[in-house]
């Protein structure tokens, strides 16, 4: 992957004039949309996954994990690697990974070469989703031109994992479930060419060195968090098999800040989080991203193992929500400049709490307009106004050798929040069907996750109202 990177950069000619910010928004978002839709249009090829390689229960939960996991763990260290060696080197070899790492799993042929493959696919992630934001935020002049940019940035991306459903019902019905991962080999070429010919390279290159033992720490402790937690669903909350992983998890998380307090160049320079924005912006995105993140993940095993819908049905039904999130992107910035960031995020969460209510009312027997299409809107519409001031206060007054630093803290936080929240929703749904696998029972388990998701998300509402800064100017986004 190296010398395709390396014969990609000598191709391109000593100096070259800056590209039209249409198309670095376009290439930056292409990537994002890249990594997003391979979360979710996974989703919907679970239970073919399931049937074509034998997964067991634990497994087919660690498809999922394994890609968020190492995408949450490595991307403080992908954002930095871009800050000292160059956000388009970055954004070219993270691309080449998830291109690569996905050809993998699409070949795969036991469970354990999967989840490997994903596991790659996520560090691939990791790399290239800080480079996206960065290069973006780089090329576009502050002020209300780059809040519409990064509207679209988040619109692509949520549209993203909106489009997976759609998309991966067509490959799953016309190809197989193995086209879900190998689709992105012919797409990521393409991003990958044209981004090595046009984008120009960036970073603050400060000689600082990249903060390895911290990495290893964080990602070591995400993953053995959701591994103890996934326990529980076998073991229960007390079990010595749930209790240690947990445990050796927050004692990881600990040294990972014990490390960031004493290393000269720490990956996560814990001074940041003395920013109200930076930190108040983080904490908000990991409880939405908790609760939202999930949603794709219930929604499809809903549509498909109680009402009954073929993977591609499940996708066109859920085709309003992706254009709803897309609309929401796209709005909040038009309303930022008048309401202010804050009061868009808050607003987009009161939105998503009552689609969360609403869809935790499901039954085993419900119609599509109101046991899927209506209350997917509303919680899609929300996250869609959310997240745009969210990213943008996150980054906000960020200095620009820490601008890669703080886009990936931003991806992070929503991507470990997702992670960790899909571990435990998914436990306390297993909890509730106690191993049935009667729609009613299916049903409960379901909707207990979309209640407790409501409750996650009121409690973002709080916290947003109190400690999202108050008088931020959009224009300064």
């Amino acid at each position: 992957m190296t010398p395709m990177v390396e014969a990609a950069e000598m191709t391109r000619t000593p100096r070259r004039t800056s590209p039209p910010t249409w198309l670095v928004v376009a290439l930056t978002c292409a990537g994002q949309f890249l990594v997003v839709l391979d979360v979710s249009v996974v989703n919907v090829a679970l239970p073919s996954m399931r049937s074509g390689l034998g997964l067991s229960e634990q497994g087919l939960q660690w498809v999922v994990n394994a890609y968020a996991i190492a995408f949450a763990g490595f991307m403080l260290l992908g954002g930095r690697a871009g800050d000292l060696y160059g956000r388009k080197r970055m954004f070219l070899v993270g691309l080449g990974l998830f291109t690569l790492a996905s050809l993998g799993g699409g070949l795969a042929q036991a469970e354990w070469q999967l989840l490997l493959a994903r596991a790659v696919q996520g560090l691939g992630a990791a790399v290239l989703a800080p480079s996206t934001l960065t290069i973006l935020t780089a090329s576009v002049p502050e002020g209300a031109a780059r809040a519409r940019a990064i509207g679209t940035w988040t619109a692509v991306g949520a549209g993203g994992g909106a489009a997976g459903g759609l998309v991966g019902g067509l490959l799953i019905e016309t190809l197989s479930w193995r086209w879900v991962l190998l689709i992105n080999v012919p797409v990521g070429a393409v991003v990958l060419c044209a981004a090595a010919w046009f984008l120009t390279e960036g970073r603050a290159g400060d000689g600082r060195r990249l903060d390895l033992p911290g990495a290893v720490f964080v990602t070591a402790g995400l993953a053995t968090l959701a591994y103890g937690i996934s326990q529980t669903e076998a073991e229960g909350w007390t079990a010595r098999a749930t209790l240690l992983p947990l445990l050796a998890g927050l004692v990881l998380i600990g040294l990972f800040l014990v490390v960031e307090a004493r290393t000269a160049s720490p990956l996560m320079p814990l001074g940041l989080l003395r920013l109200r924005a930076v930190s108040s912006s983080n904490v908000a995105m990991f409880l939405c991203g908790s609760a939202m993140f999930c949603m794709w993940f219930f929604m499809t095993l809903y549509a498909q193992n109680v009402l009954g819908y073929s993977p591609l049905e499940t996708g066109l039904a859920l085709v309003p929500s992706s254009l709803a999130v897309i609309l929401g992107s796209k709005l909040a910035p038009r309303l930022m400049r008048p309401v202010g960031p804050r009061n868009v995020a808050v607003l987009g969460t009161l939105i998503a709490v009552v689609g969360f209510a609403w869809q935790s009312a499901m039954t085993p027997d419900g119609a599509y307009a109101t046991a899927i299409l209506f209350p997917g809107v509303l919680m899609m519409l929300g996250a869609g106004l959310a997240a745009t001031p969210l990213a943008s206060l996150a980054t906000s007054g960020a200095p620009p050798e820490e601008a890669g630093l703080v886009s990936g803290l931003v991806n992070t936080s929503r991507t470990m929040g997702g992670s960790l929240g899909l571990a435990v929703l998914s436990t306390l749904a297993a909890a509730r069907t106690a191993g049935s696998t009667s729609p009613q029972a299916l049903t409960e388990g379901y909707a207990l996750s979309f209640r407790v998701g409501a409750g996650v998300l009121a409690a973002g509402v709080a916290l947003m109202w109190i400690w999202l800064p108050r008088d931020a100017k959009p224009e300064e986004s």
